[in-house]
């Protein structure tokens, strides 16, 4: 059964592809109709049907390969999912009132070892940025970056006095990849000078790695205070 183009959305395409996978009609293995027979079905776009099978490939029920096509997963495959909010939005949420500190901001040429992860040229430079972010007035995230100035030439004239520069980011430059990696590391001098913590205090830390079409765009440490938690979805 058709349904009507002004209310068929990418949603609706989802819900129904879900019950019939669910449902045992679209059983584990079976090739989907490709996304031109699904259009028609629907009376809707390709781009409409584009964007429903993504992102259920995305969440694990099928798997899609050019010119194979889109098929059923025998069983999905469910992946975890790790929500980032704005650091002021996640400490507002969680009651505290956000305050923002800059301690550094200077052009600089790529140390070895971050030129080694970003695959940068010898000297090529970047921005480093230090800074702050204080739930009222404890100690939340201390914060250390590197932006490739080649991937965001408006960096060498902004100001981090007032706004972060993840935020600033944000607003400035988009990105198509993400890398995150999570780990315990043991706070050196600064770092706990910052967090108020005892040198050699195991710490929860983050690195995130971000890209646009390839370029790399920024690379920034996290270093979180006590008590801080991450919960993820699957």
């Amino acid at each position: 059964m058709t349904q009507s183009s002004d209310t068929t959305s990418y949603k609706d395409i989802k819900q129904t592809v879900l019950r019939r996978i669910r449902s045992g009609d679209w059983p584990p293995d079976m090739l989907l109709p490709n996304e031109q027979e699904l259009a028609v079905t629907f009376s809707c776009t390709r781009t409409t049907v584009n964007r429903a099978l993504r992102e259920l490939a995305e969440e694990g029920f099928l798997e899609r390969r050019r010119k194979a096509g889109t098929r059923v997963l025998s069983a999905p495959q469910r992946q975890a999912r790790f929500s980032i909010p704005l650091i002021r939005d996640e400490i507002e949420a969680l009651g505290g009132t956000y305050r923002y500190a800059l301690v550094s901001s200077e052009a600089q040429p790529a140390p070895d070892w971050l030129a080694a992860r970003l695959a940068l040229s010898a000297g090529q430079q970047v921005q480093h940025v230090r800074c702050m972010h204080y739930s009222t007035n404890t100690p939340f995230q201390y914060e250390d970056r590197w932006i490739v100035i080649d991937s965001v030439p408006q960096v060498a004239q902004a100001d981090f006095s007032e706004i972060g520069p993840n935020d600033w980011l944000v607003q400035t430059v988009p990105f198509t990849n993400v890398e995150l990696t999570f780990l315990a590391s043991r706070a050196d001098a600064t770092v706990a000078g910052f967090l108020d913590l005892p040198e050699g205090e195991p710490v929860f830390t983050a690195e995130r790695i971000t890209w646009l079409q390839g370029q790399p765009v920024t690379f920034a440490k996290l270093y979180f205070g006590a008590g801080y938690r991450m919960t993820t979805q699957v």
